[in-house]
């Protein structure tokens, strides 16, 4: 009889979040902080999807290339920020299953379209600086599209499959303890052998790594050679200085990424400052991407100022 009451213990549909140990007087900063933040990323992240696509002067190779990277980074921001308000708001730790899965799966989604949608501005910032007289006749509309198509529908199979694995197995525990729910935390969950899925998981990662450091390294090398060969000197400023808000966004990512796979292997790490590093993939990209190219693109810059005077002027 008690090995049936903890089947369907273990077995329902809720999970406990046992990740956030916020204390009475540091709810309302921990809610104002989440809620403001979420509103930055909203606001930032549409501005740059509505410039974008009412202007048509922008619809160029490098800003269509640009217009997934925000689209992406409020995937990967409203998975998250949505339910941890609606937790710090209820005081409520409890999550549905499905939901889990939900959240999961879109930070996965989040997490793989980032990398493969550097790789492929990586590409065409090489093409515009290394064969720019190539450029229009290369990046063509249906070419763009086709690598638009090819990254979004990589990351989505390479995770359906992902978490296909993972749904096949049965679960015996409802606890996570984590900032969030990702796979490595659901298969905290599973009672069942989970090789196959470490392998596939382990394959992935290394797979979307191995793309988008050696296209980052290739092409970066690549543009630093034809930058020092250059005569010009205005042309060698504005290639290194659009390179150079590229890779710092690349960098940006990799080394929150790193730490903290790095802070979940070190057992000594403190767990506030592991959460930190959990969510801080989730909160600095979003936030800094948009603001990022919005400020350093010229052509961006231009067409934002001019619609904020326009409502400005009309008020």
């Amino acid at each position: 009889m008690e090995a049936i009451k903890m089947a369907n213990l273990y077995n329902t549909s809720v999970l406990q979040l046992n990740s956030y140990n916020i204390s009475y007087e540091g709810v309302f900063p921990a809610f104002l902080f989440a809620t403001l933040n979420y509103m930055i990323i909203l606001f930032c992240n549409l501005t740059l999807i509505l410039t974008i696509v009412m202007n048509k002067s922008l619809h160029q190779p490098m800003h269509l290339f640009l217009l997934s990277l925000p689209i992406n980074d409020l995937i990967g921001s409203s998975a998250v920020f949505p339910q941890l308000i609606k937790e710090l708001l209820t005081n409520s730790r409890r999550m549905q299953f499905s939901a889990c899965i939900a959240q999961a799966f879109f930070i996965h989604i989040y997490a793989a379209g980032t990398v493969f949608i550097l790789s492929a501005m990586a590409y065409d910032r090489y093409i515009a600086i290394c064969h720019p007289l190539r450029y229009s006749t290369v990046m063509t509309n249906a070419h763009i599209m086709k690598i638009i198509t090819l990254v979004w529908s990589s990351c989505v199979v390479l995770i359906a499959v992902l978490f296909i694995l993972l749904l096949r197995l049965r679960r015996c525990r409802s606890e996570i303890f984590h900032p969030y729910c990702d796979n490595p935390s659901l298969l905290t969950l599973v009672c069942e052998d989970t090789t196959i899925n470490n392998i596939y998981g382990l394959f992935i990662s290394a797979l979307s790594q191995a793309i988008a450091n050696g296209m980052v390294l290739y092409t970066y090398l690549r543009i630093l050679i034809a930058c020092f060969r250059s005569k010009r000197s205005d042309t060698k400023a504005k290639a290194l200085q659009t390179c150079g808000t590229h890779l710092f966004v690349f960098l940006l990512l990799e080394c929150l990424g790193l730490f903290t796979i790095i802070s979940y292997r070190i057992k000594n790490v403190p767990p506030h400052f592991r959460r930190f590093l959990g969510v801080s993939t989730l909160i600095f990209p979003p936030t800094i991407n948009p603001i990022i190219y919005g400020l350093k693109t010229k052509e961006i810059r231009e067409k934002v100022i001019n619609v904020f005077r326009r409502k400005l002027f009309f008020y």
